[in-house]
């Protein structure tokens, strides 16, 4: 079906195109120099001294909670049976690489201006057992990372950020996904850059650095430097290095025609980022009194990933009457995320709990839904937007 207001849309112009001719031409597809200048002009971008890109934000999301396991740092390391704090609205795979390595999960309800935690439930939710928060910063708005190292204070707890959604947001003029020890990033078609099939993390920590190298290709030392944080020293003899395994890894390595693509998109992300907030502002100008809906209050800076619509508490309108609305408008929509993710049936094979209620979890899930926002105006769209 066809909208005239989608969900998404190209952010290619003709350089992603010779980008990716010039790749076809050299005859390298695996992961190579494009990659590697990806990765640097990235990290550029966010202040970060390192970044990894691997083929998704999934798996961008697995190595970080990987890595923890991993380091030799007493106050990072983790072990099966660790509490982990998560808000209880994001996408699937924040959740499942923290049941896949025997973590605690701790869910706890979100607020419902910012979609973000709900920060009063979160500091409830603490507890000497805690080890790990995972910020999730959802459709481009960064959490209030001020308040929350408040609640952390001086307890061992480790703070990441599932940053997916929201590249190029800020909070205090620090990029989202920097607050924490490690931040992951997406580079699928539908978010603010697009290398067909992509994630990222940054980090400021060696140690994690070098053992994401290791954890993103087959557990290796091949792509570790001469003198590491993983296993000290490489031999000079590359034979002796090419089949060495350190730690159990994966394969999640991107392909050189992402990393070319993401070099040419990182040039456009200032003003891609810029855009999105243009049309923002219109959106907040129409809708911020809104009488039937709440649109997301921003923390911030926010990127913009989409444009939430929450039906208010007591109002009486219907999920099913709102999509009706603007499907007629030519509105693609989507549910908020996964909504309340603590009530899908996968949670089964989960060792977790839930803190307190997740009120507005569960109003999110039966009363919110989002619609796109994009690199051009939009205006139009906003404007049949304060017609619902």
């Amino acid at each position: 079906m066809s909208y005239k207001y989608p969900l998404a849309t190209a952010t290619w112009d003709q350089a992603e195109y010779d980008a990716l001719q010039r790749v076809i031409t050299s005859g390298m597809f695996t992961m190579g120099p494009n990659v590697f200048e990806f990765e640097k002009q990235f990290a550029s971008y966010l202040g970060a001294k390192h970044c990894v890109m691997v083929n998704s934000g999934s798996s961008a999301n697995l190595l970080m909670v990987a890595a923890l396991f991993y380091s030799k740092n007493p106050d990072l390391a983790l072990k099966p049976g660790d509490e982990v704090i998560v808000p209880a609205v994001s996408w699937s795979t924040t959740y499942y690489p923290l049941h896949q390595y025997g973590l605690k999960i701790k869910f706890v309800d979100i607020d419902l201006q910012t979609l973000n935690f709900d920060l009063d439930a979160l500091e409830k939710a603490v507890t000497d057992k805690t080890r790990l928060i995972m910020a999730v910063n959802l459709l481009g708005n960064p959490n209030d990372f001020d308040r929350i190292k408040s609640i952390i204070g001086s307890r061992k707890i480790t703070l990441i950020e599932d940053n997916c959604e929201s590249l190029g947001a800020q909070f205090k003029g620090k990029q989202a996904g920097t607050f924490g020890v490690m931040g992951s990033y997406s580079s699928f078609f539908s978010h603010h850059i697009s290398t067909m099939e992509g994630g990222l993390i940054s980090t400021d920590d060696e140690e994690l650095h070098h053992i994401l190298l290791s954890l993103r290709a087959h557990g290796w030392t091949r792509n570790l430097p001469k003198f590491n944080r993983v296993c000290g020293e490489k031999s000079d003899d590359p034979f002796k290095e090419s089949f060495r395994f350190v730690l159990p890894g994966y394969n999640v390595r991107p392909l050189e025609m992402s990393g070319a693509l993401g070099i040419e998109q990182v040039k456009k992300l200032p003003s891609l980022v810029v855009e999105r907030r243009k049309n923002a502002a219109m959106l907040q100008s129409v809708m911020q009194d809104h009488p039937t809906v709440l649109i997301q209050k921003e923390i911030g800076e926010s990127s913009w990933f989409g444009f939430s619509l929450v039906i208010r508490p007591g109002v009486d309108l219907t999920r099913e009457a709102l999509v009706g609305k603007l499907n007629t408008l030519g509105f693609e929509v989507r549910p908020i995320v996964a909504g309340n993710f603590a009530k899908n049936e996968v949670v089964k094979y989960f060792n977790s709990e839930v803190s307190g209620e997740l009120s507005n979890a569960e109003h999110i899930d039966s009363n919110g839904l989002f619609v796109g926002n994009h690199h051009y105006s939009i205006a139009d769209a906003v404007k049949q937007l304060k017609s619902i």
